[in-house]
């Protein structure tokens, strides 16, 4: 009896994808740093996308030779006690270290696209992304900002949305990575609303919130000032959140951003909505203190990662914390059971039963 408790815990366990990101950066150091702990085992099976020869780099180089990852050809053949590794080339690399390089970026990409043709054809439940160089990933087949529109493509999901967590505060962001002069020129109401519509979603079904609280924040200092800094607040943020209310989605605002974070109202609201990426980046950086996640919600995958880049600067120096991937993977797990059971409680016939009966009784 306890074989076959033991049999079926193994086969729930989450099967993550774990895409390596840029080999020059700090991934492997926190894949090697992560999954030294067996205890995370507990929770998922571990897939790498990645380079084994990269990763034997970097585990000599770091003084971790006695932690080894199983490789494997393809997912069917993953052990739930172990972490693996499927080689998305086998061929030699050249790693400079702390550099941006074009094999990097293709290596990326690979990693990237072999992660996401799993998942499609659900051979893993989830991925974590561990961080890319938006810059020498570019090329015909990948043409965005980051890994976020990627997905969005991949998907083919146009209402999705950035989503940074932390133990302190869920924000997200209605133009990502969209550079400054032309933000007012991306807002509109509509846009607004549909971020509104599926931060509520998500909250709901993602992390299991109800009635969730969604605070809006302004585009311009003192919300515009009744117009004297700016008219977006009048004519597109507060009729988005006007429309978001009536569809009884419980948003409230627009709320300037200085005062809103300097006085700790974030506190009170489950989420928050920013116009920009800075806007709601740098309360939120400075408030997790690197322990961040970034989640795309509106996909029909779960995909989070770590809230910080490819790190250069320290990369190969073996002083990276894994914290943020660390919990970029526990989130993962728990997104994914979440929507489980959404899943589960949204397609009971006999809820909706329920519910009908009680309605027409009204």
């Amino acid at each position: 009896m306890e074989k076959n408790t033991e049999n079926i815990k193994k086969e729930n366990k989450i099967r993550l994808g774990i895409t390596h990101g840029d080999i020059n950066g700090i991934s492997y150091e926190l894949i090697i740093k992560t999954f030294m702990e067996p205890k995370i085992l507990d929770f998922c099976t571990p897939i790498i996308y990645g380079s084994l020869k990269v990763f034997n780099y970097y585990r000599k180089l770091l003084g971790y030779n006695d932690f080894s990852l199983n490789v494997i050809r393809q997912v069917e053949m993953a052990n739930p006690k172990r972490p693996h590794i499927i080689n998305c080339t086998n061929q030699e690399v050249q790693i400079d270290i702390g550099e941006s390089t074009k094999i990097a970026g293709k290596l990326s990409l690979m990693a990237l696209k072999l992660a996401i043709n799993d998942a499609q054809q659900n051979k893993i439940d989830a991925i974590v992304t561990l961080p890319i160089n938006k810059s020498n990933i570019q090329s015909e087949e990948f043409n965005f900002h980051g890994h976020t529109e990627y997905f969005a493509k991949c998907y083919n999901v146009s209402d999705y949305l950035m989503l940074m967590l932390s133990n302190t505060m869920k924000i997200g962001f209605v133009t990502e990575h969209c550079p400054v002069a032309r933000i007012p020129d991306e807002l509109n109401s509509e846009l607004i609303f549909k971020k509104l519509k599926t931060m509520n979603d998500s909250l709901l079904k993602d992390f299991t919130i109800t009635k969730p609280k969604i605070a809006v924040l302004s585009l311009n200092p003192h919300a515009g000032d009744e117009g004297l800094l700016g008219d977006e607040e009048k004519n597109i943020i507060i009729p988005a959140i006007k429309k978001a209310f009536n569809s009884g989605i419980l948003a409230i605002g627009p709320f300037s951003a200085d005062g809103f974070f300097g006085m700790g109202h974030y506190r009170n609201y489950d989420a928050v909505l920013a116009m920009y990426h800075d806007q709601g980046m740098i309360p939120f950086k400075g408030l997790s203190q690197g322990d961040g996640v970034n989640y795309t919600a509106g996909l029909p995958i779960v995909r989070t990662s770590p809230a910080h880049g490819t790190a250069y600067d320290i990369a190969g120096k073996n002083v990276a914390s894994p914290d943020s991937f660390r919990n970029a993977i526990y989130l993962a797990c728990d997104i994914y059971k979440n929507k489980l059971t959404w899943n589960k409680i949204s397609s009971n016939p006999l809820k909706n039963s329920k519910n009908n009966s009680t309605n027409n009784n009204k």
